[in-house]
């Protein structure tokens, strides 16, 4: 049989098992893959093992309809024929009494037939990127559904009844046109993950609140204005994404959701946090990147777990001296904000290996700084910066400093010199003091160079260089030189 494959790990093998029967020895053959064949049509020689056949993959062909003989196969557990060019699923599909999982994505099907509720063994339907308005009351007699996907449909509403698939654990629906979901959906009570984004949702679905061990929730991408109240039943809730919506307020019972891990709240329209956002002890990641935000409440420094925070794009002026208490933290994002400066507490913050503060207001930076001693990655670029603390001579894993947005070496030599007003010493070089730019200023760290400059205050510096020994290996293959970073060391040189 041509495009026949041996896959052990898929289960496309073609198994031959002999079978002694009266009419001499035959081959069994249970699965069948035809993937990317080209194939315009269903292959005749399918049927001659339609008593056998178990699984059969059709995948990315440019196939057009199926046979009825098909749906002769009646052994058949597991039918895969997405990214075809199908229009329609033919109501003979209701003889595959066996069939447990179907895959018709990337097709053309405007419609399940209602007789689809035929497939009583159905657990896993696959029908996204396909124009289905609306789904037949039929559908939802597929009681054992455990997983429904109908990402990137045309739907507008769910049936009324829609909550009789009592096994349903996962179920997305983005990219669609809903706007309300049926009340009967809170007998859902299997349901773990629920995606919902990018619909029409002007308000989060009352009946969200009694599906009580939903896991992961996806309400990016809508129209919503208030996270409410409601959320913080959600106990056993770990996912949380509402970005990209026009929230204004979080309300502060949103700490019930006591099991929560990770919450996006990305591009809405929020001014603040509730003090509450402090309690949710188990969170890992908190993104409120553009936002509209002015401050971030003393309770942030209760995440004692938080590893990722992103605050990004905002109108933040400070940062509260509670982030000191963040020990866990990695990944710390504060660009394009109005801070002055940073809280001292910020040296607390020991296990940071990507810092960025890009276009602030930062005039200077405090010698606690030299604290975080696992940064790798630090980006300064676009602020006002006069010199940086001698303390950073202690930061030993830092691999890339940027304080340019054009700047051409992740690492550029500093040197030091003593302050003007406090004769302590100070790191420096070319690119100091920075200057806030616009956008018709920016120009690369080689264009402001000024070589004369340079010469007179080098004969008054020490050079605080960041060395490094490359280890170049040759890439016969791909063409191309390998810098693999061996080690980096922070060393004083007298010039």
């Amino acid at each position: 049989v041509q495009c026949l494959e041996m896959t052990t790990k898929r289960k496309l093998i073609g198994r031959l098992v002999p079978c002694r029967c009266f009419r001499g020895e035959e081959e069994i053959i249970s699965v069948l893959d035809y993937s990317h064949c080209s194939l315009q049509q269903v292959p005749k020689e399918v049927f001659n093992f339609e008593r056998t056949l178990e699984e059969l993959y059709l995948d990315a062909n440019q196939i057009e309809e199926l046979p009825k003989q098909l749906f002769n196969c009646q052994a058949l557990r597991k039918l895969s024929i997405p990214d075809n060019d199908l229009s329609s699923l033919p109501t003979s599909i209701a003889s595959l009494v066996n069939l447990k999982e179907l895959d018709i994505s990337k097709n053309g099907v405007q419609e399940f037939p209602e007789n689809i509720k035929c497939c009583k063994c159905l657990t896993i339907i696959e029908a996204s990127v396909n124009p289905i308005s609306k789904l037949p009351d039929g559908f939802t007699q597929l009681l054992n559904l455990t997983q429904l996907y109908l990402n990137d449909a045309f739907l507008e509403f769910l049936p009324a009844n829609f909550g009789r698939l009592v096994k349903l654990r996962i179920l997305e629906l983005r990219e669609n046109h809903l706007k309300t979901l049926p009340k009967s959906m809170h007998k859902l009570a299997q349901l773990e993950r629920l995606d919902l984004g990018n619909n029409e949702f002007s308000e989060l679905p009352e009946v969200l609140d009694q599906i009580q061990n939903l896991r992961e929730l996806w309400m990016d991408n809508n129209a919503l204005q208030v996270l409410p109240g409601s959320i913080g039943k959600l106990k056993m809730l770990v996912y949380l994404d509402m970005s990209k919506n026009r929230i204004e307020t979080v309300d502060m019972d949103i700490s019930g959701c006591e099991a929560l891990e990770d919450l996006l709240l990305s591009s809405n329209m929020l001014q603040q946090l509730p003090d509450s956002i402090g309690l949710l002890k188990k969170l890992t990641t908190l993104k409120v990147d553009d936002n509209q935000l002015t401050m971030l409440p003393n309770t942030i420094g209760n995440l004692s777990l938080l590893e990722e925070f992103d605050c990004s794009c905002n109108e933040l002026e400070s940062l509260p001296p509670t982030i000191g208490y963040l020990h866990s933290l990695r990944t710390l994002a504060v660009d394009e904000n109005f801070l002055p400066e940073l809280p001292r507490e910020i040296g607390s913050c020991k296990n940071v290996t990507v810092m960025s503060l890009r276009s602030n207001k930062l005039e200077f930076l405090p010698e606690e700084i030299g604290q975080m001693q696992r940064l790798r990655v630090l980006n300064l670029s676009d602020n006002r910066l006069k010199n940086l603390p001698f303390s950073f001579t202690k930061l030993k894993e830092l691999a890339a400093l940027w304080l340019s947005d054009n700047q051409s070496k992740a690492l550029i030599p500093l040197q030091t010199e003593a302050h003007p007003e406090t004769k302590q010493r100070v790191l420096t070089n070319y690119m100091f003091p920075q200057q806030p730019r616009g956008d018709e200023d920016f120009q690369s760290d080689s264009d402001s160079f000024n070589p004369t400059l340079w010469e007179e205050q080098r004969q008054q510096r020490m050079t605080v260089a960041f060395e490094f020994e490359d280890k170049k290996e040759d890439d016969e293959s791909a063409g191309k030189v390998k810098n693999q970073l061996m080690s980096l060391k922070l060393t004083k040189l007298t010039v």
